[in-house]
């Protein structure tokens, strides 16, 4: 049995690791898909990561692919929904007037759909996706209270906020009685520190709020496999890695390696045990397009980093 963590102050424990569902109907299909959701639950994995627009943006789709496939799969694999923690998200745009955002109007409308589409009646952990300057907290959060009171959510989150809009956020739930989120997604891998680490970072300690870090990976540049414009092309997240083609790139890739071979690891995994190790952070969020993925994920969280190596990693990341 894998070892448990809280999620903040949700009451939800979880395998910290957490499964990133924007690969399903994107970069695998779902045959793929099932093959990999039985491989995480096999290895003892309990979370899994999605959103209503996942994946909008690949050829033919509309948004809600991702959730359709872990649907069907929770469909064809009965009993399995009570032992996984299911999380998913609202507020990006699925491309029609009025279904974005996070009014009171489409965060009920837009649950509908999420419950529908993953053949479940209620969801774990709701994230807010992006900030919306449009609508007050205090409409949004009155909407979550409405859901959880009817029991389909169990628990509220926030994706992509600074630290100014978590406290307002906080305040604003603390003196309207209603429920605050309790859960955090931020951008945070190796690399890309600049938006978690500092005010937003100790907020969530001194809170209790549970971090689960998107782009733990940085979409792949941490597992090594790019390392020069002609790696680009090896897979259809090439060009979003260009960017991290440069000295500091550099630096931390040979840092991953140097790390790496000292533990017969890939850089993926310590990338992953550098993270799961990080001040503040509950659970990374990964994702995987093949079965030998989900064993390398167990791997990372038993990898045992010395302070020293945890030390060499950061440095080589400033």
């Amino acid at each position: 049995m894998m070892k448990k963590v809280a999620l903040g102050a949700t009451g939800i424990n979880i395998v910290p690791l957490v499964f990133g569902g924007n690969v399903f109907g994107w970069t695998i299909d779902e045959k793929t898909s099932f093959a990999i959701l039985d491989a995480f639950v096999d290895a003892g994995f309990d979370a899994i990561d999605t959103a209503d627009v996942y994946s909008a943006w690949a050829p033919n789709n509309q948004g809600g692919e991702s959730e359709t496939i872990i649907g069907r799969w929770l469909k064809a694999h009965p009993g399995m929904r009570d032992k996984l923690k299911i999380f998913t998200k609202v507020g990006s745009d699925m491309g029609h007037p009025g279904h974005k955002g996070l009014s009171a109007t489409w965060i009920v409308k837009a649950v509908e759909d999420s419950l529908k589409r993953l053949q479940t009646d209620y969801i774990d952990l709701y994230f807010s996706h992006w900030p919306d300057p449009t609508v007050g907290y205090a409409e949004t959060l009155g909407a979550y209270d409405k859901l959880l009171k009817a029991g389909k959510i169990r628990s509220v989150g926030a994706s992509n906020l600074n630290a100014d809009q978590l406290q307002a956020s906080l305040d604003i739930a603390k003196a309207q009685h209603l429920p605050s989120y309790q859960v955090l997604q931020p951008e945070y891998n190796l690399y890309d520190r600049g938006s978690f680490e500092g005010p937003l970072q100790a907020l969530c300690m001194r809170k209790n709020i549970g971090v689960v870090t998107y782009y733990s990976l940085a979409s792949g540049f941490l597992s090594g496999k790019y390392r020069s414009a002609a790696d680009l092309g090896k897979s259809a997240r090439g060009n979003g890695i260009s960017k991290y083609l440069n000295e500091k790139g550099s630096r931390i890739l040979t840092t991953l390696d140097e790390v790496s071979a000292q533990h017969g690891a890939t850089p993926a995994e310590v990338a992953l045990a550098w993270l799961i190790a990080a001040d503040g952070v509950t659970a990374p969020i990964a994702s995987a397009t093949k079965t030998s993925h989900v064993k390398s994920f167990a791997k990372a969280m038993a990898l045992p980093l010395s302070p020293a190596e945890l030390s060499q990693l950061t440095v080589a990341g400033n």
